[in-house]
């Protein structure tokens, strides 16, 4: 107990930005001897399987951030099929899964947070999703970090949310207020046959950056909540299920809502359950309004 405690005061003490950023120059470095070691004792200490990486050699990485996010070789990860289907977004484990419940989603054992705020204070937002449902996926150092769309979806709007950089495993989860509606974010908002639908890159202490596909590096930028509507762009950025959206450069949190009666989510999923990438999620409610 006395070790939890501390590493939560310590959280709280210490420059959670700055160690970031200084961690994510240190990840960028293309010094050989320094990259090559950084890479060994990562897939050392967290037991990183290579065998499934599009390149399974470590020293070909031109940095560590290249390895962190490296592709997978092709089929390693089987996207379901069945139409109605929604596929799991990335490697890692479910955190929480459920439903939203007046305007709140279940963090951990004792603690909750707003939906609201997780969405930035956006009320047109939150009123997309009040009562719907919600599954949050924890990506571990050792997993594949580049998160995939749930099913096919067109984007609506992406909006940068400044916040903390608190660790989002599962001893700060049961001990930080409202952890992922105070970290800093990305909300990614699209149309989906299955209506509304939105995936949140949480950061993370050490997360050196949030990528998506179609923007290149969201955090970090300039302070403040950015957000950039894209049904006013020259093309509709439509991308397809099981295609890439984003990649975190360390680990963190990738949480999916779903609208009220939209989504039924597989019964054998609750927290800590391992997942992968792909596999069937949940399925979309064909017969809600």
């Amino acid at each position: 107990m006395f070790v939890k405690i501390a590493f939560i005061i310590f959280q709280y003490l210490i420059p959670q930005h700055l160690l970031s950023r200084l961690v994510g120059k240190l990840a960028e470095t293309k010094i050989p001897w320094l990259k090559d070691l950084l890479i060994g004792r990562f897939i050392k200490q967290y037991q990183v399987d290579m065998s499934e990486a599009a390149d399974p050699e470590p020293r070909n990485y031109a940095n560590f951030n290249a390895f962190f996010t490296r592709a997978l070789s092709d089929g390693a990860r089987p996207i379901c099929e069945d139409d109605n289907t929604i596929a799991c977004p990335a490697d890692g484990a479910i955190s929480q899964i459920g439903s939203i419940t007046g305007g709140r989603i279940f963090q951990a054992k004792g603690q909750d947070y707003s939906l609201l705020s997780l969405l930035g204070g956006d009320r047109e937002a939150a009123a997309l999703f009040d009562n719907g449902s919600f599954a949050t996926v924890y990506l571990s150092p050792r997993d594949y970090h580049r998160v995939h769309m749930p099913i096919a979806g067109t984007l609506r709007t992406m909006s940068y949310i400044p916040g903390a950089l608190f660790s989002v495993n599962t001893t700060t989860a049961e001990n930080v207020q409202g952890l992922f509606a105070r970290n800093e974010r990305a909300v990614c908002l699209f149309d989906t046959e299955a209506g509304p639908m939105a995936v949140i890159l949480v950061g993370a202490m050490i997360v050196a950056g949030i990528e998506t596909v179609w923007d290149g590096q969201v955090a970090p930028p300039p302070k403040g909540i950015r957000t950039t509507d894209y049904r006013q762009g020259p093309r509709d950025i439509h991308l397809q299920k099981g295609e890439e959206m984003g990649r975190f450069k360390l680990g963190s949190t990738a949480i999916v809502l779903f609208a009220k009666g939209r989504t039924e989510w597989q019964e054998n999923f609750m927290a800590s359950t391992p997942t992968q990438l792909g596999e069937v999620l949940g399925r979309i409610n064909s017969s809600a309004e």
